[in-house]
């Protein structure tokens, strides 16, 4: 292969990277769901036509599907090749959403399209979108207490929704007669729909431009030069084997603690991650599917070294070993709902874990480390509909070696904010009596955590089911080196004078909610880094000054008054 010259290499990779972009601003700006409008829960991305391997993803969408969109475009290209998908045309979008397939959960449904040059394949376009709702038991899908995937909605193999650029309407209807609040998924829908067809129209200028053996070329060298990056990074990591361990509250079925039992082994330029000493299958929703596992891994890497770029290159000198008998490789039927938002995030913590041991002056102590995930679906008399609202709420990142953690970050696993609360008021039957910083709940440290977020939202009209699947409510997020642990998740539901506080702490189901009952929220500060003694007064007295902690308060955590 001969080189491309060093310009035209770099102008090409931007251009890949664009086309991502803008599938990513196309999609949120024409979507009808605020929890892709507004909250930014999906993804768009570029994908080889042999392997499925990412080629690009957008800046703008979940670092958690980094694994899963390359994972299931991977089998899409398998079915098709078994003949257990229709082969592909032009204008032709699958529609899959199917766990096992390399997915998430079933609300992240997944629409691909095949990019053709002068009648051959050339690549494949895919994108992910987080659906209020996928039908199942709840509302939301988020089902606290299924015990098996059935009952957390419905499940798509991967099948045209349109053929030659025309929507397939008896897919269409056998899809919307399952879900709830069908009416809206049509604009969501043509959106991720759309959102391909902006990349497939971006992506003809650039070939158009460079030609289709040029891009081949450039895609395979940026390939290889992030994969020497990465192996660059790496050796910096000195040998050994470093040994952490994570736990997950409970599977919301079993009140008992799930373990994530990560040793990651560090040998030249390589990484190896074995989870095998993990707990096994859970009979709740906390399983994780092996795509989800292994692409919990790579944000997690990428979240220690961020200036790497996103394609299948950069994690090839990551081997994770496959941790078969374990909850963190779920197979059908077990429930999977809480995987991509709260497991994947166990799994990261282990990874910071144990590179802080190996690494300290570059990992952080652990973040809140769960996606807030709230649904509440009833009836609204004042609109005469049903409604599905979906919440995400951010939390305190960790302490480092150089600052204190931010306070109401994003998941780790993505970039998705919290839609503003004057817009689900307007969707919705509820009002927001409270929404500001959970003062105090960062861990202690040299430099302490970040604040996680406390809020109370208010049913106004008509009845209501709530459902919540959140995690760090029996553990709060770990200190590391001397650093206090983060302040865990805490949820109540209030009735007049009444309080109710779920079983499982933070996970709960079909909650009866009336005109006038409140759910209360406050997520996890992050965990502190290094001893508490060795924080700067002037700090402390900062914080004491701003409110964040009373001087009584500053004493007891740090030794001093403010």
């Amino acid at each position: 292969m001969s080189a491309i010259d060093p310009l035209t290499l770099a102008v090409i990779q931007a251009g890949l990277q664009q086309v991502c972009n803008e599938m990513d601003i196309a999609f949120s700006r024409s979507a009808f769901s605020p929890v892709i409008a507004e909250a930014d829960d999906r993804s768009d991305g570029i994908y080889d036509r042999e392997t499925g391997a990412l080629v690009a993803q957008g800046e703008y969408g979940l670092p958690v599907f980094v694994g899963t969109m390359q994972h299931s475009t991977g089998e899409l290209i398998r079915l098709i090749r078994e003949g257990q998908a229709g082969a592909p045309e032009p204008g032709d979008v699958y529609i899959v959403n199917d766990p096992y397939l390399g997915g998430t959960h079933l609300m992240d449904v997944r629409f691909a399209r095949p990019v053709f040059v002068d009648g051959e394949l050339f690549c494949w376009l895919q994108n992910t979108g987080h659906w209020p709702d996928i039908g199942g038991s709840v509302p939301g899908g988020f089902s606290a207490h299924a015990t098996e995937v059935e009952q957390e909605g419905l499940r798509l193999p991967p099948v045209k929704l349109f053929k030659r650029g025309e929507m397939d309407r008896e897919i269409f209807a056998i899809i919307c007669s399952n879900i709830r609040v069908a009416d809206q998924r049509i604009g969501d829908i043509k959106a991720q729909a759309a959102a391909l067809a902006v990349g497939e129209s971006r992506l003809g200028d650039l070939l158009a431009k460079y030609g289709r053996t040029t891009l081949d070329r450039a895609i395979a060298e940026i390939r290889a030069r992030s994969a020497d990056r990465m192996r660059a990074e790496i050796r910096g990591i000195p040998d050994g084997t470093y040994r952490s361990e994570a736990f997950v509250d409970s599977d919301g079925v079993v009140d008992e603690p799930l373990r994530i039992a990560l040793d990651l082994t560090k040998a030249g330029d390589s990484l190896t991650f074995d989870f095998s000493g993990s707990s096994p299958p859970c009979r709740g929703p906390m399983n994780s599917v092996w795509a989800t596992t292994l692409s919990s891994v790579y944000l997690a890497v990428k979240h220690v070294f961020p200036d790497m770029p996103i394609n299948a290159g950069t994690f090839a000198p990551l081997v994770v070993h496959r941790p078969e008998g374990t909850f963190l490789d779920a197979r059908y039927p077990r429930p999977v709902s809480g995987c991509a938002a709260e497991v994947s995030q166990r799994i990261a913590e282990s990874v910071f874990l144990a590179l802080v041991q190996a690494i300290p002056d570059r990992v952080t102590a652990a973040p809140a480390g769960t996606s807030g995930n709230f649904a509440l679906g009833g009836f609204d008399p004042e609109r005469n509909a049903p409604f599905v609202m979906y919440q995400i709420t951010g939390g305190g990142y960790g302490g480092n070696a150089h600052h204190d953690g931010l306070s109401n970050g994003c998941s780790t696993i993505g970039i998705s904010k919290t839609a503003p609360v004057e817009v689900m008021e307007q969707y919705y039957p509820v009002l927001f009596r409270r929404f500001a910083l959970r003062e105090g709940s960062g861990g202690a440290g040299a430099h302490r955590g970040g604040f996680g977020v406390h809020y109370e939202v208010e049913l106004l009209r008509g009845e209501a089911r709530a459902s919540f699947v959140m995690d760090h409510g029996r553990f709060g997020p770990p200190g590391v080196r001397g650093g206090a642990d983060g302040a865990p998740n805490v949820v109540r539901i209030h009735r007049g004078a009444e309080t109710l506080t779920p079983l499982h702490l933070s996970k709960d189901q079909n909650i009866a909610i009336r005109a006038g009952d409140r759910v209360e929220i406050m997520t996890p500060g992050g965990g502190g880094y290094g001893d508490p003694g060795g924080r700067d007064p002037a700090l402390v007295e900062r914080d004491v000054a701003r409110g964040y902690y009373r001087a009584d308060e500053a004493e007891r955590l740090w030794g001093r008054r403010g």
